[in-house]
């Protein structure tokens, strides 16, 4: 990927990076002859970032901002299911356990990441993606269920177009946007039939790259699907 919109010598940061998606976004980004650097953080990095820990997401970006600041910061870092837990079919399913990690993975974790790491974007053309999905869409949701993940991904999709309200104002050449990925083959997928349906991480990073280096400004806070589609709040 060349990313031709960002500076020869760009840095960028995944958040997430151990998962199959975020480590596509390292490989592709430490491929690309235009990029400088690629830190890839996750709960094992140096430095750490857990999302159910506020300070390792305050801490990780002071570390972070006293080298250098990043001209592309990619959030992959979110939650479908784990071993204790499977996305809410009925209303009876519905718990404040699987609630608040939903929430906790997929809004509120992102939501610091917005907070302490916009400030460690570049002053000239700089971007911040967050993964999402179509499935938070409101008014593309006519099959229901999954009530935590559609709603945390809506959730998170209002906060990426609130702050990329904020942000306008002071940095004029910043893109906030929210990424749907589509379905892909890794292990958040699998239970739905992501390994047949879905297609390679690497093809999915790709084409999301692609719609991140055709932005402009006017288009932060948008909602974007990876073939560079505008989707429905």
């Amino acid at each position: 990927m060349m990313m031709n919109s960002l500076p020869h010598g760009f840095h960028a940061l995944v958040i997430g990076a151990s998962g199959t998606i975020g480590a596509a976004f390292v490989d592709l980004l430490g491929n690309s002859p235009r990029c400088a650097s690629v830190q890839g953080l996750h709960r094992r990095s140096m430095p750490p970032i857990d999302f159910a820990d506020e300070h390792s997401v305050a801490e990780a970006a002071r570390v972070l901002g006293g080298s250098r600041r990043y001209h592309l910061i990619i959030n992959a870092a979110g939650i479908l299911h784990n071993e204790g837990m499977m996305p809410e079919k009925r209303l009876a399913d519905l718990n404040y356990p699987q609630m608040q990690a939903t929430f906790q993975a997929n809004t509120f974790g992102p939501a610091l990441v917005m907070r302490h790491f916009v400030p460690l974007l570049a002053g000239e053309r700089a971007i911040m993606a967050m993964l999402s999905a179509k499935v938070g869409s409101i008014g593309d949701n006519r099959l229901g269920g999954w009530y935590s993940y559609r709603a945390s991904k809506a959730a998170l999709n209002m906060l990426v177009r609130t702050a990329a309200i904020e942000v306008a104002r002071t940095r004029k050449d910043s893109v906030l946007v929210a990424l749907h990925p589509g379905t892909v083959n890794s292990r958040l997928s699998q239970p739905f039939r992501g390994e047949t349906i879905g297609r390679p991480a690497q093809d999915a990073a790709a084409d999301m790259l692609r719609v991140i280096d055709a932005l402009a400004p006017a288009d932060s806070g948008s909602f974007r699907s990876y073939n560079g589609a505008e989707l429905p709040w």
